[in-house]
């Protein structure tokens, strides 16, 4: 990536019912840039790359396991899922360096530790973001 030396992240727009996801998203996408990919963060208008997205569905609430018990069945391993779209644009080229609509991951908890979940969701979401940007350069 010799030609991007800087980034500006650009808070990712919610449309989900789970307010914490936008400052999460946005301290995760934002720390893996600079510490990953050694990027420096500037102002959009003066920055080499823009980062935008929005967190398009989030589901908390995915049972993925089950333990039989008398009389009940109870859910010991749940699942969140988090949807984002995101785009990497080079600011000086005018065009886009990566690009995908509706990426998804998602994280196993065991009930109630949701955070968790959505913890490991995201540090999915963020390499897959790495990952797309360093193809790119």
């Amino acid at each position: 990536m010799p030609n991007i030396k800087t980034v500006a992240i650009l808070p990712f727009d919610n449309q989900t019912a789970e307010p914490a996801l936008t400052k999460e998203v946005n301290d995760a996408v934002l720390e893996a840039f600079q510490r990953r990919l050694g990027l420096r963060l500037a102002g959009e208008s003066n920055a080499d790359a823009v980062v935008r997205g929005k967190v398009v569905r989030y589901d908390p609430d995915v049972p993925v396991a089950y333990q039989a018990g008398q009389q009940r069945t109870d859910v010991t391993q749940r699942q969140v899922q988090i949807t984002i779209d995101v785009e990497i644009l080079d600011q000086r080229e005018g065009k886009t360096l990566w690009q995908r609509q509706g990426l998804s991951e998602v994280g196993n908890y065991a009930p109630p530790q949701e955070a968790a979940g959505r913890r490991v969701a995201l540090d999915k979401l963020v390499n897959d973001l790495v990952d797309g940007a360093q193809s790119q350069w």
